[in-house]
């Protein structure tokens, strides 16, 4: 992708299987150089009807009020859009500074023992490792804990509630959730923001993240309230931004030693028609649809992918070499199992079972297996792992 690649705004439809269109990943800026022509094509989307829809136009008066405030200054890789931001939850960098205090600290659970990190590990791009996420009680919970890397960008959150479209209410349910519980605050919201406006430090980071309206007067009221400590929350995971990963410096910063020539096969079959890992795997995100500050390119991508009744949302594969075992459930332990339950959907169609026609239509060769996983290898952004390298995930 040339110098001055932007991201490209069409709608992915309802990423359905009437679809026969796809979404451009990025748009070209004007081609000088012919490797990165040729990169640019690959990350191009045959056009169909799906891009003349007008659904970014409809969502994004919707979603201007919700642009964030120009005193927050983000620090974006290449190529990606602002973030949208609540108008009721403006960025700022005590509130990120306070979130990741609140993040990370295991008074949230009712044991003393969980964190947010519990199930979101900083050192698996924010996953757990586990199948199932577990609570702080250590029951299991339904689905598998999805990475938060580049939820900023989401149109909806959890694998199954396309209604739950803010960070702020997906916070709800861990920390207020009980069957089963996860973090366990549900009846003790006062006691625990209680415990924080006690703690000298907590006191003064909410004071300086929440602080009064300069035209109201002093009421005395405290800031540690409940429904700041889930906006703080909401405003630090939305800095949890990656791509800088060896893919982004090919196709943005033209560095053609980036990716190894088998990671660029990988990279082709990827975005072919004949397999098709773009037709769910879309954007920049490689997640399909998602929200900025210029509003949404359509709703939450589902698909089902023959693991499930019903289908699930599409997550992104940015990190996903760190964030196994994968799928809702967690059934596939490696990126190998992965791609052998695609490659196997072709015999499952040849013997009548009816599938999602995104899904690949053909067979992977065991070569095109390590090619495609090699270029997924190249989505993992080390420098967003290094980041965090000194938070450790509570158990």
């Amino acid at each position: 992708m040339d110098p001055g690649a932007r991201a490209d705004r069409r709608t992915d439809g309802r990423t359905d299987t009437r679809r026969h269109g796809g979404q451009l990943a990025l748009r070209r800026a004007s081609a000088t150089r012919p490797a990165l022509f040729a990169a640019a094509l690959l990350l191009t989307a045959v056009a169909g009807a799906a891009a003349a829809q007008g659904t970014v136009s409809a969502s994004r008066a919707a979603a201007n009020s919700a642009a964030a405030p120009a005193s927050y200054a983000w620090h974006l890789p290449r190529g990606f859009p602002t973030p949208a931001v609540p108008a009721d939850n403006p960025m700022s960098d005590s509130k990120v500074a306070l979130g990741e205090r609140l993040f990370f600290d295991v008074r949230l659970s009712l044991n003393g023992r969980y964190s947010c990190a519990s199930c979101h590990d900083p050192a698996r791009s924010f996953s757990d490792g586990r199948a199932v996420a577990v609570g702080a009680t250590g029951a299991p919970l339904p689905h598998n804990a999805m990475a938060l890397v580049n939820v900023a960008y989401n149109v909806s959150f959890g694998w199954a509630h396309p209604q739950v479209t803010s960070l702020e209410t997906q916070m709800l349910e861990p920390l207020l959730n009980q069957h089963p519980i996860e973090l366990g605050v549900a009846g003790r919201e006062s006691e625990l923001c209680a415990q924080l406006a006690a703690d000298p430090g907590y006191a003064a980071a909410f004071a300086a993240a929440f602080p009064p309206p300069r035209a109201s007067p002093p009421s005395g009221a405290t800031p540690v309230t409940f429904a700041h400590l889930v906006q703080a929350i909401a405003s630090f995971e939305r800095t949890l931004i990656s791509g800088r990963s060896p893919f982004d410096a090919y196709v943005f910063g033209g560095d053609h030693a980036a990716l190894s020539e088998e990671a660029k096969r990988g990279m082709a079959l990827f975005f072919s028609a004949r397999v098709g890992c773009a037709r769910c795997h879309s954007g920049f995100n490689f997640a399909g649809n998602w929200r900025d500050s210029e509003g949404t390119t359509g709703p939450a991508s589902f698909a089902n992918n023959g693991t499930s009744a019903t289908p699930m949302r599409v997550p992104t594969l940015r990190n996903v070499a760190l964030t196994a075992p994968y799928m809702h459930d967690g059934r596939f332990a490696t990126l190998d199992a992965v791609l052998e339950h695609y490659s196997a959907l072709a015999r499952r169609r040849a013997s009548g079972e009816r599938l999602d026609p995104r899904l690949p239509q053909a067979l992977l060769t065991d070569t095109e297996r390590a090619e495609l996983h090699a270029f997924l290898d190249s989505l993992t952004d080390e420098s967003f792992v290094r980041r965090f390298a000194s938070r450790a995930a509570t158990p």
